[in-house]
This record gives structure tokens, C-alpha cells and sequence, in this order.
């Protein structure tokens, strides 16, 4: 479709009501942000089934400039009713749950890959939160790629680690069977808008006091594009911002 994104999703659609299971893939800027009302409408309204690939996550891009970046894709995608959001923190799981994706019928699925990536796979369901670290301090979300960066900023931190790759829905049951050992205060760190998921930690705890952080990309724009080490540094994402921001918050410390 060339650089005809709208058409590129309405299209989609349209395959959608013959009956095929459209994958449609591009910049996450122009496949969520620039056809929006098309992902609203083609395929929510007419409650229609696709897979939607993002690439260049956030900015992964940095000398594509500000059209090319798209920290808030996935809380746009929260203002529509029906969408699975899978966050790979690694290609092979990437692979997995796009799989997952393309064989999930008829559902709304956005898969969000990014060049930023963990050291290595771990096992993923496409519906599941996987704990890698057990504490009694806290509770800290590490989505998809942040998982080895916020291993590194809680190590000797007395904190329980959960890892996300699939964000939407929430796994709510796996975190309130964390907070049960470690405490009710939580840290999301989310390689998208800060606070994306904030609300769907607090809907899982309504029930108990709780405190929740969201740590993610700010909304100020950055417009010295650099590297995007610089923007994870800019965004205090890198380990020793995450590391004291979280222990901060938590008050964790190293474990007895």
C-alpha cells in the first residue's frame, strides 16, 4: 500500500469480511496513531479480526524523527473495546505470540516489536505473566523488553519480578497472587508512555490498599533525536535511573 496507511487498515478490513485473517504490518506511528479512526471504525465498529504489527517501538528510530515514533500506541489502543496487546521482549518470542495471534479466530490483536530486545527468550502463553524473581518488598511489572534493564536495576533489591509480554488483557490473578508475599506496592516499567497500564494494576487491587508507579517513556518530546541510548537515559529507563526510582518507592533492600 506504499505510504497509505489508512487504506492500509481499511483494506484489511476488507479481507477481514471475506473471511481471511489479515496481518498488516508497518511503523507502529502509521499503523496505530496516523489510521486510528480506521482501527476505530473498519475493523472495531464492523467488529472485524486482524493482527496489527507494529515496528521501530517507540524510539527505536530516533533519526526518523518525531513522525516515526509512537510511545502512545498502546494507550491509545486502551480507548477501544476488544484488543489483545502482546509486547515480545525477544524475537523468538516474537515469533510465538505472533503465531498465537494469527491462529486467535477472529480477535483484534496488536503485536508491538521493537528493536530493543532482552538477552534471551523465555517461555510465553500469550495470556500470562511469568515471575523471575521472588521478594517480600514489592512488586515490580517489567514489560517485554525492559525485563533485563529492570534485573539489573533490582538486583540485591528485596522485590518480586514479574514479566509481561502480553499486556492486554492483564494478567490481574498473577499480580495479585505476587502482592500476596511481597506487598501491595507495584512498579510498572513499560517501554511505552508512562502509566499506561496504572489503571489496570489498580482495577487487580481494588480490593486492597495499594500504591502504584508507573515508570515508562514521558510525554515531554524530545527533539535532540540522538541515539536511543540516549533517549532510555532521557526517559531515566536505563538500570541505575530504574534502580533508584524503585528502590525509592518500595523501599526495598537487599534480602536478609
Amino acid at each position: 500500500m506504499g505510504i497509505r496507511e489508512q487504506l492500509l487498515v481499511g483494506a484489511a478490513a476488507g479481507l477481514a469480511l471475506t473471511g481471511l485473517r489479515p496481518v498488516v504490518h508497518t511503523f507502529g506511528s502509521f499503523l496505530v496513531e496516523r489510521p486510528f479512526e480506521q482501527v476505530k471504525l473498519d475493523l472495531g465498529h464492523q467488529d472485524l479480526g486482524a493482527v496489527l504489527v507494529s515496528a521501530a517501538a517507540s524510539f527505536d528510530w530516533p533519526a526518523g524523527g518525531y513522525t516515526h515514533m509512537a510511545p502512545g500506541d498502546v494507550a491509545l489502543l486502551d480507548t477501544l473495546d476488544g484488543w489483545s496487546v502482546h509486547v515480545p521482549g525477544h524475537p523468538d518470542e516474537a515469533e510465538t505470540l505472533l503465531r498465537h495471534a494469527v491462529a486467535a479466530g477472529d480477535d483484534k490483536v496488536y503485536v508491538r516489536l521493537s528493536v530493543q530486545s532482552n538477552g534471551r527468550a523465555l517461555p510465553v502463553d500469550g495470556e500470562h505473566f511469568r515471575t523471575v524473581r521472588e521478594g517480600r518488598s514489592g512488586v515490580v511489572v517489567a514489560v517485554g523488553p525492559m525485563l533485563d534493564t529492570v534485573l539489573a536495576a533490582t538486583e540485591g533489591l528485596d522485590v518480586t519480578v514479574l514479566y509481561a509480554t502480553t499486556v492486554r488483557p492483564f494478567d490481574g490473578a498473577a499480580l495479585r497472587r505476587a502482592t500476596r508475599a511481597a506487598g501491595t506496592d507495584v512498579v510498572l516499567v513499560e517501554p511505552y508512555l508512562a502509566g499506561t497500564s496504572t489503571a489496570a494494576a489498580n482495577d487487580a487491587l481494588s480490593e486492597v490498599p495499594h500504591r502504584v508507579l508507573g515508570l515508562g517513556v514521558g510525554r515531554r518530546e524530545l527533539r535532540r533525536y540522538g541515539q536511543v541510548a540516549e533517549h532510555v537515559a532521557a526517559h531515566g529507563l536505563d538500570a541505575r535511573s530504574l534502580r533508584e526510582r524503585i528502590g525509592g518507592f518500595v523501599g526495598a533492600t537487599a534480602p536478609a
